[in-house]
């Protein structure tokens, strides 16, 4: 289990309001001194001399060094904060409006917010989406799969005509994970299956022919018949994963509005990250992510 992840449930559901951020962040110094002591705080000898020593700020650059042959640590090095010329307490005010904007954070609203040019509010949201990409951990217990489709608007007899396929797996109560795929045929979906869910997890889905040989795969595999409008039988339902599909769309629709397929898997990992952090105090875990490289 990942230190964000552990440090998550430590925090609970403790709110992290504006008035703490402040407090914690007041200037540049505070957000460079933050991001040292989570990526260097515990290092106790120099990489360079070997001797048991500790790191000073230089005085009018962005970097730290040995008190005793001057090695100098860069924390902001191979973060998203690299080569930045843009304050740093902009970037962490960035981080902790996209920890209470539930529904995402458009690059005009960030514009507008932090006075910036569109170009570099654009590039600030792409590299904090980067703090969001999904973990590679397995999911297990009983889950939901299921596949849907994003993108514009088409007459119903080529309903699906450049629209981008994403394939999700939810576990219930637990966490997602989500991919933009290539299609979603049983080629491409049973691979993505088996590399992202336990043996002898008990697997609930539609109909839909990708999934019938699950059972035969070592999975136990109940389904409900969407085309009949059946929606629950007994356990079996996939409202869970209706449920995240829905708050998606709604959130890329009403502050997105459209979504390139390039930069598309940026923005599922976003709200698979919304999700499985919810119930927390998610500004804190992203700022503690914020300081690793990336």
């Amino acid at each position: 289990m990942t230190s964000v992840l552990l440090k998550s449930i430590l925090i609970g559901n403790m709110r992290y309001t504006k008035k703490q951020f402040e407090a914690e962040y007041p200037n540049d110094d505070a957000c460079l001194e933050a991001v040292f002591q989570d990526r260097f705080g515990n290092v106790k000898f120099c990489p360079s001399c070997g001797a048991e020593t500790k790191f000073y700020r230089v005085h009018g650059r962005q970097c730290y060094a040995c008190k005793w042959c001057s090695y100098q640590l860069f924390p902001l090095a191979n973060t998203i904060f690299r080569k930045t010329t843009t304050p740093l307490t902009d970037w962490f005010y960035a981080i902790y409006m996209f920890s209470t904007h539930k529904n995402g954070v458009s690059a005009k609203t960030l514009e507008r917010e932090l006075g910036v040019t569109y170009k570099t509010a654009w590039r600030m949201c792409k590299q904090i989406r980067l703090l969001m990409q999904q973990e590679n951990e397995k999911l297990s217990g009983e889950v939901e799969l299921d596949e849907t489709y994003i993108g514009g608007r088409h007459k119903q007899s080529d309903k699906f005509d450049k629209k981008q396929p994403v394939f999700g797996i939810v576990e219930r109560g637990g966490r997602v994970k989500a991919q933009h795929v290539r299609a979603t045929g049983a080629r491409v979906l049973l691979p993505i299956i088996e590399a992202n869910l336990e043996l002898n997890s008990i697997v609930n889905s539609d109909e839909y022919r990708a999934y019938s040989s699950l059972t035969i795969r070592g999975y136990t595999h109940t389904t409900v018949n969407h085309s009949t409008l059946e929606y629950v039988r007994g356990n079996a339902h996939t409202n869970t994963i209706e449920g995240f599909w829905s708050q998606l769309k709604r959130s890329i629709d009403g502050t997105y509005h459209a979504v390139s397929p390039k930069y598309l898997q940026s923005y599922v990992d976003e709200f698979v990250f919304r999700y499985n952090f919810r119930g927390v105090a998610v500004g804190r875990v992203l700022l503690e992510l914020a300081s690793k490289p990336v």
